[in-house]
C-alpha cells in the first residue's frame, strides 16, 4: 500500500518554510532535527518532487513549495478549527496592521472585539505597510490591514475606512497661513521608506509644491510629532496621531491653501487562505457600524 501524507509531514513542512532550517523548525516543534528531516524526505519522496532548493543549511521554498504552502496551512487551520469545535475558546487569529492603525486604532478594536468574544485569543503585529503585505503573503498572519497600496498578486485588497492627514507644526497662538514658498522650504520631517503614510505625503507634496525638502526620516509618527512640537520642522501625520498634542497645545495645524489630503485604509487577506471562523468575526466587527462609531468617539 502506497504510504500516506500525515499531519506531521505537512506540520514540518509549514515550519521549515517558516524558519528555513530544519533544526529550527525541529526545535520549535520539540522534535529532533533527524525525524524533522525524515518527515520532509518523506513528504517529497510521496510527492515525487523537491519542495525546496538548499543553499547550505538553509532551505528556500521552490515552485512545487509555493504551490503546496497554502493547501498545507489550509489543512493544518482545518485540524485546528476541529480540535476547537468544542471548546470554549475561538480560533486564533494573528492580525497585522501598519504603524497608524496598530498604534491608534487596533487598540479599541482589540477591546471591542474582546467584549463580544472573552475567551478570544489575540495576536498582533504592528510594523510598516510593507512588511504587513510580505507577513500576510508569507501566511505569518491572517489578516492585515494598512495605509497605503498594495499590488500584490497573491492577496485580496479590500477597502477599509477613510483617514485625514493633517500638517502640523510647533505651537503657536498666531494663526500663521503657510504659502508655497514657505511649504517648499521649510524642513519636512517623515517616515521613512516602506511607510505607507510617507508614500502618499510624499506623492502629495511632490504634487503640490513640485519640490520640498526633508530634513529628517524617523520610523515611528510619535517620535516625529515631538521632533515638531520641540521644532525641529514641520509633517504631515494622521489626525489619529497628532489628536493628543493638539489638545496639549504642544502643536498647531498648518494653513494652507493646499488640498485637504485623505487616504484609503485597507484590508488584506491572502486569496489561498482559508477564511476561519475567528477571522470572520474579526472582519465583520471591523465593518461594523459600531466600531466605525468607537473610532469616532473614541
Amino acid at each position: 500500500m502506497p504510504a500516506k501524507i500525515t499531519l506531521k509531514e505537512l506540520t514540518v513542512f509549514h515550519y521549515v518554510v517558516k524558519y528555513n532550517t530544519v533544526k529550527m523548525a525541529a526545535d520549535h516543534l520539540h522534535i529532533t532535527q533527524s525525524a524533522a528531516s525524515q518527515a520532509l524526505l518523506k513528504l517529497e519522496t510521496i510527492l515525487d518532487s523537491p519542495l525546496f532548493d538548499r543553499h547550505g543549511r538553509q532551505l528556500i521554498l521552490n515552485e512545487n513549495g509555493r504551490l503546496l504552502l497554502p493547501m498545507a496551512i489550509n489543512i493544518l487551520n482545518s485540524v485546528q478549527e476541529v480540535e476547537n469545535l468544542f471548546s470554549t475558546h475561538p480560533t486564533a487569529i494573528k492580525i497585522g496592521a501598519s504603524t497608524t492603525i496598530g498604534n491608534y486604532i487596533m487598540p479599541n478594536m482589540l477591546a471591542l472585539f474582546r467584549q463580544h468574544y472573552p475567551s478570544s485569543t489575540l495576536d498582533m503585529m504592528v510594523s510598516n505597510t510593507d512588511a504587513i503585505i510580505t507577513a500576510v503573503a508569507n501566511f505569518d498572519i491572517d489578516i492585515g490591514l494598512i495605509e497605503g497600496n498594495c499590488h500584490h498578486e497573491d492577496i485580496i485588497v479590500k477597502p477599509w475606512q477613510d483617514d485625514e492627514l493633517v500638517m502640523f507644526k510647533a505651537f503657536s497662538k498666531e494663526q500663521k497661513y503657510f504659502d508655497h514658498q514657505q511649504l517648499s522650504s521649510a524642513p519636512w520631517l517623515l517616515r521613512e521608506k516602506g511607510s505607507g503614510t510617507r508614500a502618499i505625503v510624499e506623492r502629495f507634496l511632490h504634487a503640490q509644491l513640485n519640490q520640498f525638502q526633508i530634513s529628517m526620516e524617523l520610523g515611528n509618527s510619535e517620535a516625529i510629532k515631538y521632533a515638531v512640537a520641540a521644532g525641529l520642522g514641520i509633517s504631515c501625520l494622521s489626525h489619529y496621531v497628532v489628536s493628543d498634542l493638539l489638545a496639549q497645545q504642544k502643536i498647531s495645524l498648518i494653513h494652507c491653501d493646499l488640498p485637504k489630503l485623505t487616504r484609503q485604509f485597507y484590508i488584506i487577506t491572502h486569496r489561498n487562505k482559508k477564511r476561519t471562523q475567528g477571522m470572520t468575526r474579526f472582519i465583520q466587527l471591523l465593518e461594523s457600524k459600531e466600531f466605525i462609531i468607537n473610532c469616532i468617539t473614541a
